[in-house]
């Protein structure tokens, strides 16, 4: 796959130069684009036998161009001259007829990215399909030893490898080489109660750093397991904490309320927060793009806008958004390079362990899985359905379902007691365990 991503590579800036001067020739006065190509391997079995097997390879390209300050935008697949043409032409047609937006336009040309960082993103895993369903069988099959299995909704391996690119007429240029490779599983066990899922997976962009195919098993039909026996709860207000897991969507709930969009339009629980207290003293959250090998790694964002680390929560006060150019103008503030989304997030933690928390907490719930999307970002109301166990005396006593919690996100972020050292690493947000003061337990 590696030959194939270069060669892309090396054949896209006549195409890019092409595009720019088809658009400025018919009138654009700036234009941008960006390129993607993509090459993966998704293999799934279940009961020991090929599911699906899936080769993808797929390339797009996405225009934007701006007559003043109107603007338009145009997509393709084909990359034919002809193809190219019809799609320039589109995206200035749009342009014209287009109401003018004062705060469009390119990203101020100072704030672009000059120096590119190596930031260890891309590892190519050259694994065929046979190797990949042997990976697949062999996790499963760790799961299904364990005579408490029931049955299997199947395990999976996916490798993938990707070149995107982003250029405008302002003279930037900027490659991104990227690969994403994981190794799944999910099982059923089932007693006379009924029956239970749950699931564990790895992923890195370096293959040779995934969990082996027999840890994930093995864990998976742990995790099942202990599901086993689950009992409902009365409702209760009691202490809650939420599992690193889960805890990243808590966290991402709060970065929402600081995005442009939200912001700009005034639909947010979390208007004019810069500079407020909105956690508990204990609580710093950075914004650090530039962790070797990270999913939120990138040293310039979709608008080409060079990233820098920074602090976004500072002693539990808001020190800053994510801003892309639109919304910062809109705003009457500046970009924060969060064009295309944030970066890895770091939320701070103090030395406790899992086990730690749940002693301090000593009665209330262990969440470990939320369902439904009942968070209204407007007022910060919460309530989610959820699973987890029941903790007294700082010990799980037993698996409980069908319940919601409820709460407000103020409420919730002031509430924070405390964040454990057992940091996910499998996203772009970065956090421990989290154990709040307070909720709603309302049982279904």
């Amino acid at each position: 796959m590696n030959d194939d991503i270069t060669q892309q590579k090396q054949n896209m800036q006549n195409l890019i130069e092409n595009v720019l001067q088809k658009a400025k020739e018919k009138g654009a006065t700036d234009v941008e684009l960006g390129c993607s190509f993509g090459r993966g391997l998704d293999v799934n079995v279940r009961m020991g036998e090929v599911d699906t097997l899936e080769y993808q390879k797929d390339k797009e390209m996405s225009l934007s161009v701006y007559i003043g300050k109107c603007k338009g935008s145009a997509s393709t697949t084909d990359f034919s001259e002809e193809s190219i043409k019809k799609t320039v032409q589109a995206a200035v047609d749009i342009a014209k007829y287009t109401s003018e937006d004062e705060y469009s336009g390119l990203a101020d040309k100072n704030l672009l990215c000059k120096a590119f960082k190596e930031l260890d993103l891309y590892h190519p895993w050259d694994v065929t399909a046979k190797q990949a369903t042997e990976i697949a069988k062999e996790c499963e099959q760790a799961a299904l030893d364990n005579s408490q299995i029931a049955n299997s909704e199947g395990a999976s391996v996916s490798a993938y490898e990707g070149l995107g690119i982003y250029a405008n007429s302002n003279d930037f240029l900027g490659f991104r080489q990227s690969t994403r490779h994981s190794i799944g599983c999910s099982v059923i066990a089932e007693d006379e109660q009924g029956m239970q899922r749950d699931y564990w997976y790895s992923s890195n962009r370096n293959q040779t750093k995934l969990e082996s195919a027999l840890s994930i098993g093995k864990k998976a039909a742990a995790r099942t397991i202990k599901r086993l026996g689950s009992k409902t709860i009365k409702t209760m207000e009691v202490p809650v904490i939420y599992h690193a897991e889960v805890a990243k969507g808590l966290i991402g709930n709060f970065t929402s309320a600081i995005s442009g969009g939200a912001l700009y339009r005034k639909a947010s629980f979390l208007q004019d927060s810069k500079g407020q207290q909105v956690f508990p003293d204990s609580v710093s959250i950075v914004e650090d793009p530039f962790i070797l090998g990270a999913f939120g790694s990138k040293d310039y964002d979709s608008e080409g806008v060079t990233t820098k680390k920074r602090n976004i929560v500072t002693d539990g006060v808001v020190q800053d958004y994510f801003l892309s150019s639109y919304s910062a103008r809109k705003l009457g503030l500046a970009t924060t390079a969060n064009a295309g989304g944030m970066q890895n997030l770091i939320v701070s933690h103090g030395e406790q362990s899992l086990d730690d928390l749940i002693k301090d907490m000593g009665t209330g719930l262990l969440l470990t899985e939320l369902m439904g999307m009942g968070v209204n970002n407007i007022t910060g109301d919460y309530s989610r359905g959820a699973a987890g166990f029941w903790v007294e005396n700082g010990e799980i006593l037993y698996p409980v379902d069908e319940f919601t919690v409820a709460s407000n996100l103020k409420d919730m972020f002031k509430g924070i007691a405390s964040i454990a050292n057992d940091v996910d690493e499998r996203d772009v947000i970065r956090t421990g365990s989290i154990l709040i003061d307070r909720m709603t337990v309302a049982a279904e």
